[in-house]
């Protein structure tokens, strides 16, 4: 038998068993739950009887047995209410509370929505009432399915994570596989070129084409590396923030329509920050990426560096179409897209490399419709 090919049929069989099991465990403590409630109602109603013989006992009735059962009453709360309204006795009652007429009152109340009161008769006339609640035992039958409906929800709630988080984990499993590959096949190619560029240089070419062509190779080379760190603990080494970023920014803005304007603002000197060199490039490129595709390749993009005592801020801002307010966390998740061709992979990988590799935080700084959006990177000096 192909186990996986019949996985899904048997997780369903057990679902259906379980479910049918936990029906049954309801049912038969629904069923006890019944049977004990009419037990306690005949054990009342022969205390009922007791206390009707006791009342109209002649002086010389032998009234043993109808003392016994009127003694044996040591569970269920109750009150014998005269006809005049005066209380009779009571059991199983806090003593102290009883000599308020209006708590015996609310208890009247309340055993009459519990049990139906009985009463006890003299010649066809009724003598006294009887009232009489739920047992302790009973009341703490009445929560016991409440209670096992709250284990099987959190059991289903364990396993149900449990299988999120091994479905992802065998995901994540396969994306870093396929990154890896997607890797290993553009290596081969990517040595073909590198070798057709070295004979290309003997040539009597212009040389700013192969400056230009040198460039992409080492773009090709760069994306092999980020292909190829995606499912592993990537090495962080100190490195100039500003430089990276500027680096990154370059290549794309080269490479961008005219009708972007592009800006970078940063402080003087250098700022030293643990980074990943290639995957921080990479999320640079993703961010202004999507900020053109925001702006649909017209209008400015503005990206500041600022430094505060320990941390670093990266404010990447454009004047696109801006984000809703109540997808600012949205954006960052795996799949979610505006775009008809997008993947919605870019910012969920973009959070990952700046939040899982590099310790940091990235957020929706502030967006307006219509105006644009300000997307912040927080750093860790070095």
């Amino acid at each position: 038998m192909n186990f996986t090919k019949y996985k899904n049929t048997i997780r369903w069989v057990m679902i259906g068993i379980s479910f049918i099991i936990i029906s049954l465990i309801l049912w038969n403590t629904y069923v006890f739950f019944q049977n004990f409630k009419a037990e306690e109602r005949t054990k009342m109603d022969i205390w009922a009887e007791a206390q009707s013989d006791f009342i109209n006992s002649d002086t010389n009735a032998n009234l043993d047995l109808p003392l016994k059962i009127l003694s044996s009453n040591k569970t269920t709360p109750m009150l014998v209410i005269n006809k005049d309204g005066s209380l009779y006795s009571y059991n199983n009652i806090n003593e102290n509370k009883v000599k308020d007429s209006s708590y015996v009152n609310k208890l009247i109340s309340k055993f009459k929505s519990e049990n139906k009161p009985i009463e006890i008769t003299y010649n066809n006339e009724v003598l006294s009432t009887i009232y009489y609640g739920d047992s302790d035992l009973l009341n703490k039958l009445k929560y016991y399915p409440l209670a096992l409906l709250l284990i099987i929800v959190l059991f289903g709630a364990v396993v149900y994570f449990f299988y999120r988080s091994n479905k992802n984990a065998t995901e994540n499993k396969l994306w870093s596989g396929m990154a890896k590959e997607t890797a290993h096949q553009i290596g081969t190619p990517l040595s073909s070129l590198i070798g057709w560029t070295e004979i290309l240089k003997s040539e009597n070419i212009n040389p700013d084409y192969i400056v230009e062509m040198e460039k992409d190779v080492d773009r090709l080379k760069t994306i092999t590396e980020r292909f190829s760190k995606i499912g592993s603990v990537p090495t962080l080494e100190p490195q100039d923030i500003i430089k990276e970023t500027i680096d990154a920014y370059s290549y794309l803005k080269v490479r961008s329509s005219n009708l972007v304007e592009f800006e970078i603002i940063t402080p003087n000197g250098e700022i030293m920050v643990n980074l990943n060199k290639q995957l921080y490039g990479w999320t640079i490129e993703n961010l202004v990426k999507n900020a053109i595709d925001a702006m649909k390749g017209r209008g400015k993009l503005t990206i500041a560096i600022s430094e505060l005592e320990d941390t670093i801020k990266i404010n990447v801002t454009d004047t696109g179409k801006g984000i809703p307010k109540n997808k600012f966390n949205t954006i960052f998740e795996p799949g979610y897209t505006t775009k008809k061709r997008g993947w919605g992979l870019g910012l969920s990988l973009t959070k990952r490399i700046i939040e899982e590799f590099h310790n940091g935080k990235i957020k929706v700084l502030h967006s307006e419709l219509g105006k644009g959006t300000t997307i912040q990177i927080m750093l860790k000096r070095a």
